[in-house]
C-alpha cells in the first residue's frame, strides 16, 4: 500500500492519520478537506467559542510538534470515488490514486426548507457557522433555538448567559428522549425553566416569515414567536452523497462491520459518516460522539493496513458530554431496550444526580449531572461489562 487516502480533516480523519504512523504505515499519505482549515474540536462551538471565552488557536487539534508527514488538500471536496481506477475524485477536477480510503466526510447540519437566503438563520456544525453566529449574537435580542437536543440546548445556554431573551421549540413531547429516555430527558430539559428559558414542546415549527430577515417562528399551531434570531438545530445527515454509485454500501452512512471494513476492498468507514455494526446491540448504528471519532480510527485503520485480517474487539459503550447553564452532563452507553432507570446519587431536582439505566438487572447505561468521580467509576463498570 503506497498511498492511503483520508477524505475528512476532522478529529475522525486526523485520529486516522495518527493512527496510520501510528500502526506502522510509511507510503504517501494524503488528507482531503473541504473546509480550507486544518482539524479543529467542535465541541467548544456552541460553548465557550460561542461565548467568546475561547479563540479559534485554542480549538486547534494538531499539536506543535506533531509531525505526520501527510499532504493537506483542504478547501477540495471529493466528488466521487472511482472503483475501477482506485481513485477519489475532487472539486477541482482532479483526482487522486490510492491503494488505500479511509472515509471520515463527517455529517452536515440539517437546514429547515425555506429558510435559505434568509438573514439571521443560523445552523451550527462548523467553524465558519460558530463566527456567523458569535457575531450575531454579540448584538443581543431574542433567539429561537428550532431543536431541544445537545446543540441546541448548548447553544441556548451560551445565550441565555450572554443576556438575550431565548426560546428554545423541540417537536417531540420531550427533549432528548431519544438519547436520554423520557424521564431523565425531562429532567435535564428542565434546565431551560430553572433559568428562564422558555420551552415549547410538542409543536413543530410551520415556517418562518420575514422579507430579508427573519422577524418571526411560525408554529404548527397557529402561535408566532417573534425572533431576531434563528438557531435550527434539528440534527446531521452523513456526507455520503459523494459515494453513490462507488460499490460501497450506504445506509444512514457508509455502512461498515465492527471494525469499519465497508463493501468495497481497500475503504474502511470512521466519524459521524460511518454506521458501524454493534456486537452489542446486534444491529449497526450511527453515532455522532467526539469519542466515537477519536477511538474508533484505531480498529479500523488495521483493518485497512492487514487487508481486514483482524479480528476486532467490542468497542467501548459510547461516550458523550455536555455543558448547560452550568451542569456538567455525562452520558455512557446505550438507553434503548433500558427497561428501568434509577437515581443512585442526589436528587433530580437538585440537578445534580447519577442515574443508572438497566436491562433486567443489567446495568446498559449511565447519567450524571455534575456527578463526575461517581459517574467516572460507573463509567469504567460499563466498560469492563462489555
Amino acid at each position: 500500500m503506497r498511498t492511503v487516502a483520508v477524505v475528512g480533516a476532522s478529529l475522525a480523519g486526523l485520529s486516522a492519520a495518527r493512527s496510520l504512523r501510528k500502526q506502522g504505515y510509511d507510503g504517501r499519505l494524503v488528507v482531503i478537506g473541504d473546509e480550507p482549515h486544518r482539524p479543529y474540536d467542535r465541541p467548544p462551538l456552541s460553548k465557550e467559542f460561542l461565548a467568546g471565552t475561547l479563540g479559534e488557536a485554542d480549538l486547534a487539534l494538531e499539536t506543535d510538534e506533531e509531525e505526520l508527514a501527510a499532504q493537506w488538500l483542504l478547501g477540495v471536496r471529493a466528488t466521487g470515488l472511482d472503483r475501477a481506477e482506485r481513485a477519489v475524485r475532487l472539486a477541482d477536477g482532479g483526482t487522486l490514486p490510492a491503494d488505500g480510503v479511509v472515509i471520515a466526510t463527517g455529517a452536515a447540519a440539517r437546514t429547515l426548507p425555506g429558510s435559505e437566503g434568509l438573514a439571521g438563520v443560523h445552523t451550527l456544525r462548523t467553524l465558519d457557522d460558530a463566527r456567523a453566529l458569535r457575531d450575531e449574537l454579540g448584538g443581543g435580542g431574542r433567539l429561537v433555538v428550532i431543536g431541544g437536543g445537545f446543540i441546541g440546548a448548548e447553544v441556548a445556554s451560551t445565550a441565555y448567559a450572554l443576556g438575550l431573551d431565548v426560546t428554545v421549540i423541540e417537536a417531540a413531547p420531550t427533549p432528548l428522549a431519544g438519547p436520554l429516555g423520557e424521564t431523565m430527558g425531562a429532567v435535564v430539559s428542565a434546565l431551560h425553566a430553572d433559568h428562564g428559558v422558555r420551552l415549547l414542546c410538542g409543536v413543530g415549527v410551520k415556517g418562518l416569515s420575514g422579507e430579508a430577515r427573519v422577524d418571526a417562528v411560525l408554529l404548527e399551531d397557529g402561535r408566532t414567536v417573534p425572533a431576531d434570531i434563528v438557531v435550527v438545530g434539528v440534527g446531521a445527515r452523513p456526507c455520503v452523497e459523494w459515494l453513490e454509485g462507488s460499490g460501497v454500501a450506504l445506509d444512514n452512512g457508509v455502512k461498515c462491520g465492527a471494525d469499519g471494513r465497508t463493501s468495497l476492498a481497500g475503504v474502511v468507514a470512521v466519524g459521524d459518516c460511518a454506521n458501524w455494526y454493534d456486537p452489542r446491540a446486534g444491529a449497526h448504528r450511527r453515532v455522532e460522539h467526539w469519542t466515537g471519532a477519536l477511538e474508533r480510527p484505531a480498529a479500523a485503520v488495521a483493518t485497512l493496513l492487514a487487508g481486514g485480517a483482524v479480528e476486532p474487539g467490542v468497542p467501548r459503550p459510547p461516550y458523550f458530554w455536555s455543558d448547560q447553564y452550568g451542569v456538567k452532563i455525562q452520558f455512557a452507553g446505550s438507553a434503548v431496550g433500558a427497561d428501568s432507570v434509577t437515581v443512585e446519587e442526589g436528587a433530580s431536582g437538585d440537578r445534580n444526580v447519577l442515574a443508572v439505566y438497566r436491562r433486567g438487572d443489567r446495568p446498559v447505561a449511565v447519567l450524571g449531572m455534575n456527578q463526575p468521580r461517581l459517574f467516572t467509576r460507573w463509567r469504567k463498570q460499563l466498560n469492563a461489562a462489555r
